[in-house]
């Protein structure tokens, strides 16, 4: 902390006056004390400044504005701030997040919010709810969402420039990560990782499961049973014929 430039001049007057008053000896000790104290709240209030906006950014982030986080949400920024040693270093406040799966139907396409993926499912997007503070709105911010498996590996990384504007705001992802006919998901389960950064700080982390698709399950255990074409199975009698055969030669 520093005493601001506007504020020396009337505090030096006013170390000046009460320097005179004790000098001339005409103030009581009870006087003195107090001019002292005032003399020690006007310095102390000089080193402190009063920031509106910083206030209405506080105001923002208040417990009210946590309150409307989901679980999801609450869970995600817990650890990613545990990721960055319990440190919350932007002023963005995450409200939710999630995967938004899509799947075809003879009705349609039908689009659901889920933590729970499969296979079988078209594709799936991220997204994720903020809240932007007046400091923070007005520009644009690189968001980077990251799909990784449970081996570690990246399955998915989609960056996006969005314009952050004062207030809540939903981000969803302009790419999907495709499901159905992917080898790599289709045979693959597990727990896997949703993970978002803005302006490369990260500000969720959110476990999801994954299941393997039973379509492609079912066609490769067809497959397998299926005889090569052009190949007609041995009945029991065409083996019983076979072994006597070999049995006689």
């Amino acid at each position: 902390m520093r005493i601001r430039k506007r504020n020396i001049a009337w505090l030096s007057a006013l170390a000046a006056l009460i320097g005179v008053a004790f000098i001339s000896g005409t103030v009581t000790a009870e006087v003195m004390t107090v001019l002292v104290g005032v003399f020690a709240v006007a310095f102390v209030a000089s080193m402190l400044e009063f920031q509106p906006a910083r206030w209405r950014e506080t105001m923002a982030t208040s417990p009210l504005t946590r309150l409307r986080m989901s679980n999801d949400a609450r869970e995600a920024a817990e650890r990613a701030r545990r990721r960055l040693g319990g440190y919350a270093a932007t002023n963005l406040t995450l409200l939710d997040i999630g995967l938004i799966s899509s799947q075809a139907s003879p009705e349609g396409m039908v689009m659901r919010k889920s933590r729970t993926i499969s296979g079988d499912e078209d594709g799936v997007r991220p997204f994720i709810s903020l809240h932007v503070p007046p400091g923070d709105a007005d520009r644009n911010a690189l968001v980077r969402f990251e799909i990784i498996d449970q081996n570690g590996e990246q399955r998915y990384v989609h960056e996006m420039r969005t314009y952050l504007r004062d207030g809540e705001m939903n981000i969803l992802a302009d790419h999907h990560l495709p499901l159905l006919h992917n080898p790599g998901v289709g045979r693959t389960g597990g727990e896997w990782d949703l993970r978002v950064s803005v302006d490369s700080t990260s500000i969720a982390m959110l476990s999801f499961a994954v299941s393997p698709s039973i379509i492609q399950r079912d066609r490769e255990i067809e497959r397998l049973a299926d005889p090569p074409s052009g190949e007609i199975p041995l009945s029991f009698e065409d083996l019983m014929r076979g072994q006597e055969k070999q049995s006689k030669g």
